[in-house]
């Protein structure tokens, strides 16, 4: 937590402490991981791409055909009032939409009103340890959902293959698993998308394979793209990754994040490449720079 304040969570046009934060256990967020949800970044006093994330929780909406109740604008300024409501410079903002309350069918329709929630705090999720020498990733065995069942490219809150795979990769001792799809090929990991590089050409997996529609991943092809880097969306296997001359991932909560091994294969030199550490910078110097203001 940001401190011993507690923190003011948003749910439906109201604040609430997050001791008395509450939805109802008739909900289908929570019933059947019925809604969808963003994780978004600030620093210093802006939302970095906010309008972009926004974008997407409506595109996800809409494609599991849940109404949200809200213009994208003032899901936007509801959430930079709940940044501002817990006086918060940086952190992360979780921001979430359920079908709502219904009775416990499976039918969506049972639900008259959609419930907006919003999560204003703090996050690390891995130690500056792992940006200076690299994760350890391995392969896991529960695959990327393919898009002839829920579209990967839906940012649901049913994210228990998600959850398998990263129990899976803990177990195995690594930091990060890489889930593939059902044809084998490389979608992205448990959290966030993956970028190679090899032989000076920064390639990272089609969308299609079943990889997220990353912001992160879209704001270092672009800064890959200015850099004057060479970038191909293209299908991966492990092997690609495993003669990978440099290997990270990119992800909201993340950021930009090297990796020094997968399975059991040294990247490169096992320390974080010149093309990352370049990426890593340039990044860090747009979200710092970047953004809608909140005050």
């Amino acid at each position: 937590m940001q401190s011993e304040t507690p923190l003011q969570i948003y749910i439906d046009g109201k604040f609430f402490s997050e001791d008395e934060a509450k939805v109802s256990v008739f909900d289908h967020g929570l019933l059947y991981g019925d809604g969808v949800f963003e994780g978004i970044r600030f620093y210093r006093g802006s939302v970095f791409r906010l309008e972009e994330h926004v974008d997407r929780l409506f595109d996800s909406a809409k494609a599991i055909h849940l109404e949200i109740p809200n213009t994208k604008e003032e899901v936007c300024e509801m959430l930079l009032m709940t940044i501002r409501e817990n006086k918060l410079q940086s952190g992360y903002v979780r921001l979430v939409v359920t079908r709502g309350t219904g009775n416990l069918g499976l039918s969506p329709y049972t639900c008259p009103k959609p419930s907006v929630i919003i999560i204003a705090s703090t996050i690390s999720l891995y130690p500056k340890e792992k940006y200076d020498k690299g994760l350890v990733m391995v392969t896991c065995s529960t695959r990327r959902p393919s898009h002839d069942t829920l579209s990967p490219a839906v940012k649901s809150l049913n994210y228990l293959s998600n959850i398998m795979a990263k129990i899976e990769a803990m177990a195995a001792g690594g930091d990060e698993g890489v889930m593939l799809n059902s044809q084998g090929e490389v979608a992205e990991c448990t959290g966030d998308n993956i970028f190679v590089v090899k032989n000076g050409t920064i390639f990272t997996p089609l969308l299609a394979s079943g990889a997220l529609y990353g912001i992160t991943r879209q704001a270092v092809i672009g800064l890959a793209e200015n850099s004057g880097f060479p970038l191909r969306e293209a299908t991966m296997s492990r092997y690609d990754l495993y003669t990978a001359d440099e290997l990270f991932l990119t992800g909201t909560a993340a950021e930009v994040v090297p990796v020094g091994k997968y399975d059991e294969r040294v990247i490169g030199d096992g320390n974080p490449g010149k093309i990352t550490r370049k990426l890593m910078a340039e990044f860090r110097k747009i979200a710092e720079s970047e953004g809608r203001a909140i005050y």
